[in-house]
């Protein structure tokens, strides 16, 4: 497993407050040390939502964590990138309103940041 890249929060939507960080990763046990690590933070562990998807060499892994659906949008734009042997987590801090729908888009937004941060290189 390599390090963390941890874009911190990304953007903000009527009070909540979203981060992206992700890692390289082989296995399930790669993906719940990142979660360990990543939540070692208290901020990060006392946060709403930590939804994540993983693409393996053994397959996809994803959890919502409380937030339903939102690990398949994570997943989906993966697989679309292309993305594998990876983990990315989308972390939210509720601000107390509801965003509906709008609330997968913030999963994209930041999922998009972290992708877009690939991209363009260390």
């Amino acid at each position: 497993m390599t390090d963390l890249t941890c874009l911190g929060v990304v953007l903000s939507d009527r009070g909540s407050k979203y981060a992206v960080t992700g890692a390289r990763v082989t296995s399930r046990a790669d993906v719940d040390a990142v979660l360990a690590r990543l939540k070692s933070d208290k901020a990060y562990a006392k946060a709403t939502h930590n939804t994540w998807a993983a693409v393996l060499p053994t397959g996809a892994l994803k959890a919502d964590d409380g937030e339903t659906g939102a690990a398949m949008v994570i997943l989906r734009m993966m697989e679309r990138a292309e993305l594998a042997d990876h983990v990315i987590i989308v972390t939210r801090w509720y601000g107390g309103k509801k965003l509906g729908g709008d609330r997968f888009r913030r999963v994209q937004d930041a999922t998009r940041a972290y992708l877009d941060h690939l991209e363009s290189g260390p």
